[in-house]
């Protein structure tokens, strides 16, 4: 007779996901409402399960094993499956419009995806999507003509919602010098030598951000090429044309952070803050909010450590 097949716990799928994303079993804990020692058990179990050590002790911290970490991505994948489904069988009959607002570092790579597996669950909500400046979108949700909006919030400054929005700090983003893979010009080998930046227009908080800082440092500097579009600054500094300002969200394969040594003044952290107007409170902007809080955080996950 032959044996029948394990079926995998997602409860327990969903807890070695949380878990390996957020820092650990205490964590877990916490996200789900469980004890330490319940996490650990279901961490047991899930060994017995697939008859192989998922986890080493490093510290006093533990690591997935070889065996762990592909288990980890079939996990995110089963998971994603089935909050699919439940989202398609219990959405179908949501309907009404979501506006949102998302920032350039995005558009590209990660928006496509994320409207996609959203449109397939909730194929009656029309979304009605703009690519800004943090400013222009924030203001945007302020004035009601967003109901949300992803934005960048002040360099080394508190996060302040304009009145009348609410705003969630996601995560804490590195600011960074970006460069073409070996770019030919270190700006650091003479102090002397003008930096060569390769901007966005103005107004941009990061262009003048990265200006002052240089201005403070007096290192001398020189525009060489701007442009209205974040994809055209990419290629300006795939080329070689200059270096410039950005944190690591959205950065393409081609292009590198520098890193210190370089001569360059450090440029801090800015935070990445999810919008929403208070008079937004249909269950097709909940359903909304709800998907870009969670996809947005396995994205920083992967793109940086989470402050």
């Amino acid at each position: 007779m032959a044996l029948l097949p394990t079926n995998l716990d997602m409860d327990v799928l969903r807890a070695l996901v949380i878990a390996m994303e957020h820092g650990g079993f205490a964590r877990a804990a916490e996200r789900l409402g469980r004890t330490q020692s319940a996490i650990s058990l279901q961490m047991k179990k899930l060994e017995e399960q697939v008859g192989q050590p998922l986890f080493r002790k490093v510290g006093r911290t533990v690591a997935l094993t070889d065996a762990g970490d592909l288990l980890l991505g079939y996990a995110r994948r089963l998971l994603a499956l089935n909050d699919e489904a439940l989202s398609a069988a219990r959405g179908r009959a949501m309907d009404g419009t979501v506006r949102v607002g998302f920032p350039q570092d995005l558009a590209e790579r990660w928006l496509p995806a994320v409207l996609g597996s959203f449109h397939r669950t909730h194929p009656r909500i029309h979304v009605e999507a703009q690519v800004g400046r943090g400013r222009d979108l924030r203001a945007r949700v302020a004035q009601g003509t967003l109901d949300l909006a992803l934005a960048f919030g002040e360099i080394d400054g508190p996060a302040a919602a304009p009145p009348g929005t609410a705003a969630a700090t996601l995560a804490h983003l590195p600011v960074a010098w970006v460069a073409a893979d070996g770019f030919r010009a270190d700006p650091g080998t003479d102090p002397g030598t003008p930096v060569p930046l390769a901007l966005l227009d103005a107004p941009c908080m990061f262009r003048q951000h990265g200006i002052e800082r240089l201005d403070g440092d007096g290192r001398p500097w020189r525009i060489t090429f701007t442009s209205p579009s974040l994809s055209g600054l990419w290629a300006a500094v795939e080329a070689g044309l200059g270096v410039t300002i950005r944190t690591p969200l959205g950065l393409p394969d081609t292009l590198t952070i520098l890193e210190p040594g370089h001569g360059l003044p450090t440029l801090g952290s800015v935070p990445l803050e999810l919008h929403r107007a208070p008079s937004a409170a249909t269950p097709a902007v909940d359903r909304l909010h709800d998907i870009l809080s969670d996809s947005l955080a396995r994205l920083l996950t992967e793109a940086v450590v989470q402050k």
